[in-house]
């Protein structure tokens, strides 16, 4: 059964489209982490164009980031005021990426830059987060008492002028760096990679945010950044396949429901590991794809978009 993505210019089997937002939907679910960084590789595996995918499978990250953002707003773990610094720092960074987005496209290099950029940031989080997870399963294993972190309150951060107290989190913390921290998330963004799995370590080991504050704030600031984006790719660029997009959402929030009920039967150590491979992989098959010679050594590019 196929079908055809008008903006993608392209026929598509529904049943393929609909497996992939359901992949990734269960395993946001499993993980607790946005889609963003796997949607979009997988789009381009199916010759999705780049630029199509980039734009197009930041809708799933929004419809499931609004799902998520709110049962932390009603349980009380997100804090506002966070967000909405991290939010303007997201807003500027967003438009400042979306700036080299147009130009890397004009260029023509947008499909070497998303690539590249994915196979950095996957393998080198891929690894870090695999590396963690088996040591804390190996101490599990040995029945080891876990590792004592005691928490720096007095690095770098926390010596930083424009300090501000954030209540919910409840840190005493400089504006500095939770901007610039947004701004650098957000300037991904208009490449297609989510900023969750960026953003919470960050807040985590760089600013000390508490883990139960750190995914509702986190996906507080990804649901607008996201939005703002994917709202400007398709008013300027017209890279939104809203057929496309519409598949990927409702089939994503199917396979959410079942990710959430596996989740909870594994440990997070197990979990992080899973998630490792699993972003290793994926860095993998774009990294494979750098270097190996194409089918067709040739190709046509019409307004930056790749036929």
């Amino acid at each position: 059964m196929t079908i055809y993505l008008p903006i993608a210019e392209l026929s598509v089997n529904i049943l393929i489209i609909l497996g992939m937002g359901a992949a990734v939907g269960f395993l946001s679910g499993m993980f607790g982490v946005g889609g963003g960084f796997l949607i979009t590789p997988l789009l381009i595996f199916y010759n999705i164009p780049p630029v199509v995918a980039v734009a197009t499978g930041s809708n799933q990250v929004v419809a499931s980031s609004v799902s998520g953002a709110l049962t932390h707003f009603r349980r009380g773990s997100l804090d506002l005021k966070l967000g909405m610094i991290l939010l303007a720092g997201g807003l500027a960074g967003a438009t400042f990426g979306l700036w080299l987005f147009v130009l890397l496209r004009r260029l023509g290099q947008i499909d070497l830059i998303i690539s590249l950029i994915y196979v950095l940031l996957l393998g080198t989080v891929g690894t870090l987060m695999l590396w963690e997870s088996v040591r804390a399963m190996r101490r599990a294993a040995g029945k080891l008492p876990p590792l004592s972190v005691k928490p720096r309150h007095h690095n770098w951060v926390q010596r930083l002028p424009l300090k501000l107290r954030f209540k919910k989190s409840k840190l005493y913390l400089s504006a500095i760096p939770v901007i610039g921290l947004g701004f650098f998330v957000g300037m991904l963004t208009p490449m297609g990679i989510g900023g969750g799995f960026i953003l919470v370590p960050a807040m985590i080991y760089l600013l000390r945010v508490p883990t139960n504050v750190v995914v509702g704030t986190s996906l507080f600031q990804v649901i607008f950044v996201t939005a703002f984006t994917t709202i400007v790719q398709a008013a300027t660029n017209y890279s939104v396949d809203i057929i496309l997009a519409f598949l990927l959402m409702v089939a994503g929030v199917i396979g959410a429901q079942y990710g959430v009920r596996v989740g909870q039967r594994l440990r997070g150590e197990q979990l992080r590991a899973l998630l490792g491979l699993l972003v290793l992989a994926v860095g993998l098959r774009l990294a494979i794809a750098l270097v190996v010679t194409p089918a067709d050594i040739y190709s046509v590019v019409l307004e930056g978009v790749s036929r």
